[in-house]
């Protein structure tokens, strides 16, 4: 299956009480597929097929907030239209469960993958989620819905556009009857139907800062429950997951970090480098959001760290994912790559691991930009 065929598939199987979407590239094949799941009567979900991303996540709120499971997905400039409500319904404590078609975004257009768009709402109070493969992208997807229920937190769950949304891989599905077990019947939660309660009233100075607070402890407190998750899934598939996937790194003397599908690259190329005796790891953060900074910091506090970033953080010294890391390891580099589908391959790794293999670099510096287009 595709990453995009995988989600709808799963959530077919999780069978949630709503789904409410706008179709966008790249993930649009994933309201197709579904919406053909619920003309076939294969789930019992209310389908609400909206004018826009922003009514998306508007009626996700409604109806999680009457205590339905919910589901959505979008991409790019949709994720930018529903960020009002994606902070309302973080803010609400509404477990809804969203997944994302990493995309550009605009101006100018373009259709293809980097990370601009679900980091752009990083601070959002959503778990983030971040996939390598359309195996890892099915899986995450049912345990979002787990993670969400439990810790009354929103999820994304992030893929590749194209990359993985579009990628035929092979993918070893669940049984119907064993997500439904994982997953479990929806907790009963305080809910709109109950007439003596209100929700989203509004905060003043004096209860504003308590509230945010509490969403923050919130936030890091979920660590334990996704963790018991990942152990749950573990447990019913075989298949392991963590917060962050460490290729290699304890004896490493260069830790390359990045998300997403060119993790996969870096693997075969540290490969090959430590064939030749060259010690070179990957590390792959997979839940960014809350990020296991103790760990992370006692896993590369003595390595030299470069971190690639598949997004720019305009008027900062570094991208997104490089401001999370600049305090980790004994020296810390910067790489922005792959920026609207760039494509990056294996030559191109290594290329950056010769270059940080001779010694030290500039801080901050771009790969594969064409000097002949800058003016």
């Amino acid at each position: 299956m595709t990453g995009n065929e995988a989600v709808a598939y799963a959530v077919m199987q999780v069978n949630p009480d709503v789904c409410a979407a706008y179709p966008i590239t790249p993930q649009t094949q994933i309201i197709e597929k579904f919406s053909k799941y619920c003309s076939d009567g294969k789930v019992d979900t209310e389908n609400i097929l909206v004018e826009s991303e922003h009514s998306a996540m508007s009626v996700c709120i409604g109806a999680s907030a009457a205590g339905a499971r919910t589901f959505t997905a979008s991409s790019s400039q949709g994720i930018a239209y529903m960020a009002e409500m994606m902070y309302i319904a973080s803010g609400l404590r509404l477990p809804i469960v969203m997944v994302v078609g990493n995309r550009s975004l605009s101006a100018p257009i373009n259709i293809y993958c980097d990370h601009s768009d679900s980091f752009m709402v990083r601070d959002s109070g959503w778990i983030q989620i971040y996939c390598e493969d359309v195996q890892e992208v099915y899986d995450s997807t049912i345990m979002a819905f787990k993670i969400a229920e439990s810790v009354n937190i929103p999820v994304m769950v992030m893929m590749d556009g194209f990359y993985t949304t579009h990628s035929e891989q092979v993918l070893h599905t669940l049984l119907d009857v064993s997500v439904k077990k994982f997953v479990g019947v929806r907790p009963k939660r305080e809910n709109l139907l109950n007439d003596k309660l209100t929700i989203g009233p509004m905060s003043l100075s004096d209860s504003y800062l308590e509230t945010k607070v509490q969403q923050y402890n919130a936030m890091e407190a979920s660590t334990k429950e996704i963790e018991k998750v990942q152990k749950d899934f573990t447990e019913t598939t075989g298949r392991k997951y963590g917060f962050y996937d460490s290729y290699n790194v304890k004896d490493a003397e260069i830790v390359f970090v990045c998300i997403g599908s060119s993790a996969q690259t870096f693997k075969i190329v540290s490969d090959e480098f430590r064939k030749k005796g060259i010690k070179i790891s990957v590390l792959r953060p997979r839940i960014f959001r809350p990020l296991p900074y103790n760990e992370l910091k006692k896993d590369l506090h003595n390595k030299k760290v470069v971190v690639l970033d598949r997004a720019i953080s305009f008027g900062s010294e570094y991208g997104p994912l490089g401001l999370e890391f600049q305090n980790y390891g004994k020296e810390f580099y910067n790489v922005m790559y792959g920026l609207g589908g760039r494509d990056f391959g294996i030559e191109d790794a290594k290329i950056i691991v010769e270059k940080f293999l001779k010694g030290k670099q500039p801080k901050h510096q771009y790969y594969g930009v064409r000097e002949d287009l800058l003016m």
